[in-house]
């Protein structure tokens, strides 16, 4: 994390306001919708929703996120597999599975939260007299080519747009408290909406109260992105402008359901009227402001919509390099530390947001399809954060209360966003479990290859790797010979690369190199070590790479060379003799071993289907050389059977030709 973002700063403010709080600062536009819908509208419900809705704001988002989840900082950095990562080597190996869940409900509630964010927000031009009777496929229309613009600006990063985000938010979020307050004075009766009685009341009394809560939630959605976005800004930064936007949000709604008592009180808010536009968020605008209100609306829904996608590759980044994820092509628009596009997730996100467009159709619609992945990433999140403060030796009794409290409300708002299975809730639980199926693969098929892999003691084939390096009779394969290990242990090497190296086809070259990638805990950990096993012969090197960083070896291998050069522990003068006179550099060439599942192994059926379907994926991923990040003009791939169960041995008996003769 950058300096100066660790402590407050206006600056740090500001882009917080821009990339924060996009998605939960745009939820007014459709909580009330979603909640008020086909209900008569009554002082005990208005107050109870607004109570509830206040109340979640504080416990969940104000408490649970920005008080003590973003304690959780990963050296600055925030977000499930942060979190994930911070605790890893210190607990139960089960915790990848709530990581692996959070981060394929964050996702599969990132197709959502645009196409409802955009929709709801260009839905405001029912309310224009000019153009009221727009039809709701020109509204699809429009959305669809916002969003369209949207994801194909991704791949120029937003360095050139990002520093208007923070102001543009400025002024949404003042154009919320400035619409509350002027209507707050409707019916002063809100403001017992603070008192939570009357949100526990509505719960118990009212008819399906419980399952208001789905709606309510929708306040709070934005809250697990908030912690994901930490490293751009800093906690304090969050903290602080936090009381700013939770003051802006809470007057709005206050504003919003002094209207509907003032307007609507008795009233019935029927389908019909919130499908032809009816909506409290544009309804409390004066006429004369709602061209700029929907304009602004846009702004914002686009800002919190680019929010969110950063958002999302960021989080296939970190799964990727944990090991959670296929490996993915990752370009970089911009030099910002952490940004990252990758075009395979910008083609899956904005696939699914115009699938959600198409098939909703209207933001009341997908009002009901929304907040049901997303229950279970926060209940992910309430795991491992208990795990973590288990780590930081924090009291039990402490620990025991925050699970009662949080899974208690968690499992409240799962249960109540139950009900919206059956109205679309099955199409985000579908997308996040097909996502959470891929991480699951990758990571239960990863154990199962570990099986296989055995590792010998390098030493061992020092002696044997220096005569092949001298021995003439057998043709120059390079002069530099690099090959990418798996073994921790700077002792072992990998039995196939020896085989490999000896066997296979011997490879003669004059410096043998031995590449090891570590993933470390530490986001932006970048470093290396170099251990000349046999100087000028034989060398290993080992990158100790955080989870944010992409192991683009090329360019960091190149650097180790000069550094080592530079230090005059290594001679990469080209050794062929026409060569060697005009001191040219010597050709490097990198060895990569690539799998297939060999016909040979004997597995059972859910190991069998785990490992076809891996190397399914596998075939549509990126390659193991583009994936580090190496030139494809100096790599070879070698190709060798994996066989992780062997077949048990055969009991073959040999029957000489004579003896068989005799028989007969």
């Amino acid at each position: 994390m950058t300096a100066n973002h660790s402590k407050a700063s206006l600056a740090g403010l500001l882009i917080a306001l821009g990339i924060i709080f996009g998605d939960i600062g745009t939820s007014p536009l459709y909580v009330l919708n979603a909640i008020i819908k086909g209900k008569t509208i009554t002082e005990e419900l208005i107050l109870g929703s607004l109570s509830l809705i206040i109340w979640t704001l504080t416990l969940q988002t104000t408490v649970k996120y920005v008080i003590l989840t973003l304690q959780a900082d990963n050296k600055g950095e925030g977000g499930i597999f942060s979190l994930y990562a911070l605790i890893r080597r210190f607990r139960g190996k089960w915790l990848v599975f709530p990581a692996m869940i959070g981060g394929a409900a964050l996702l599969a509630d990132g197709m959502i939260t645009p196409a409802i964010s955009v929709t709801s927000a260009i839905e405001g031009l029912k309310h224009v007299p000019f153009v009221s009777d727009i039809s709701q496929n020109t509204i699809v229309y429009i959305v669809i080519a916002i969003l369209t613009v949207l994801f194909f600006l991704q791949q120029f990063g937003t360095a050139l747009i990002g520093r208007f985000f923070g102001p543009m938010m400025s002024i949404w979020f003042i154009m919320l408290a400035v619409l509350g307050l002027m209507h707050i004075s409707d019916d002063l009766s809100v403001f017992k909406a603070f008192n939570p009685y009357y949100g526990i009341r509505m719960l118990i009394e009212y008819p399906k109260g419980f399952y208001i809560l789905g709606g309510v939630f929708l306040c709070t959605t934005g809250a697990e992105a908030l912690y994901s976005d930490l490293g751009h800004c800093g906690k304090w930064n969050i903290r602080y402008s936090w009381i700013f936007v939770k003051s802006c949000l809470i007057l709005n709604y206050l504003g919003q359901g002094a209207w509907l008592l003032s307007h609507y009180s008795g009233k019935l808010i029927s389908n019909e009227m919130i499908e032809s536009g009816f909506n409290p968020f544009y309804s409390v605008m004066p006429g004369w402001f709602l061209y700029m209100g929907i304009l602004i609306a846009t702004a914002a829904t686009i800002i919190a919509s680019q929010a969110l996608i950063s958002g999302s590759f960021t989080l296939i980044s970190e799964a990727m390099r944990l090991n959670v994820w296929p490996k993915m092509r990752m370009n970089y628009p911009t030099e910002a530390r952490g940004q990252v596009y990758i075009p395979a997730i910008n083609l899956l996100l904005f696939v699914g947001c115009i699938g959600v467009v198409l098939y909703f159709g209207k933001a009341s619609n997908m009002e009901a399809a929304y907040g049901l992945a997303i229950t279970l990433c926060m209940i992910a999140t309430s795991i491992l954060f208990a795990n973590y403060l288990i780590i930081r030796r924090k009291k039990p009794l402490l620990i025991y209360i925050y699970l009662a409290v949080y899974f208690s409300i968690e499992l409240s708002f799962l249960v109540a966003n139950m009900d919206k299975f059956s109205h679309g809730g099955y199409i985000t639980l579908l997308i996040g479990g097909i996502l959470f199926l891929v991480m699951y693969n990758w990571f239960k098929s990863r154990k199962i290859k570990n099986r296989y892999v055995e590792f010998v003691e390098l030493g061992h084939y020092i002696p044997k790797l220096k005569e092949l390096s001298n021995d003439v009779t057998i043709p120059k394969y390079a002069t530099h010979l690099v090959y990418l290990t798996s073994a921790d242990n700077p002792k072992e090497i990998e039995h196939k690369i020896m085989y490999s190296l000896l066997y296979r086809k011997p490879k003669r070259a004059d410096i043998y190199w031995f590449i090891h990638v570590d993933t470390v805990d530490d986001p932006y950990t970048c470093e290396f070590t170099v251990d000349n096993i046999v100087p000028n012969d034989v060398v290993r090197v080992e990158f100790k790479l955080g989870f944010r960083v992409q192991p683009r070896i090329n360019l960091l291998f190149r650097k180790v060379v000069e550094n080592m050069v530079v230090n005059d522990e290594v001679d990469i003068t080209s050794r062929y003799q026409s060569l060697e006179r005009s001191n040219a550099t010597g050709d490097f060439t990198f060895v990569v071993m690539e799998k297939f599942l060999s016909q040979e192994n004997v597995l059972n059926f859910w190991d069998r289907f785990i490992m076809q379907m891996h190397f399914f994926i596998k075939h549509y991923s990126l390659s193991e050389a583009k994936a580090f990040g190496l030139d494809t003009s100096n790599v070879v791939v070698e190709k060798f059977p994996l066989i992780v169960s062997p077949p048990p041995n055969l009991n073959l008996i040999r029957v000489d030709k004579q003896s068989r003769a005799h028989a007969h």
